[in-house]
């Protein structure tokens, strides 16, 4: 993606990620390898999917602010691998917030307003 901003809505089935410039909005959807319901097994946890977060990172390559959002742990465990893995794109996540299940055009105007708001408080 070549855009300013991007918001990602991800929680362990897919993540959406909407690339964004005043005249260009860009989607894709990435989804995990393994289906979620593999997340539990017995009563223990199965480790987190660090390709599926990978491909995540990869795709928000070149953009320079970041809102990540969605309804479940799995925006703060992609915020966890950016940390331990891209380095270089921790400075370009401006916003974490909880987020249930919006559409694709619910979360463009979402990520607009965040946005404006953002623009708005730069010197």
């Amino acid at each position: 993606m070549s855009h300013t901003h991007a918001i990602v809505w991800i929680d362990h089935a897919e993540a959406h990620i909407i690339g964004i410039n005043p005249d260009d909005v860009e989607n894709s959807v990435i989804k995990p390898a393994q289906p979620p319901h593999h997340l539990r097994k017995g009563s223990g946890r199965v480790p987190e999917d660090q390709h599926y977060y990978h491909e995540v990172v990869e795709a928000l390559r070149g953009i320079k602010e970041i809102v990540i959002v969605g309804p479940s742990d799995a925006k703060l465990n992609l915020i966890k691998h950016i940390h331990k893995h891209d380095h270089d794109l921790v400075a370009n996540i401006v916003g974490v917030e909880t987020v249930d299940h919006p559409s694709d055009a619910q979360l463009l105007a979402y990520a607009r307003k965040y946005f404006k708001i953002a623009d708005a408080m730069l010197p």
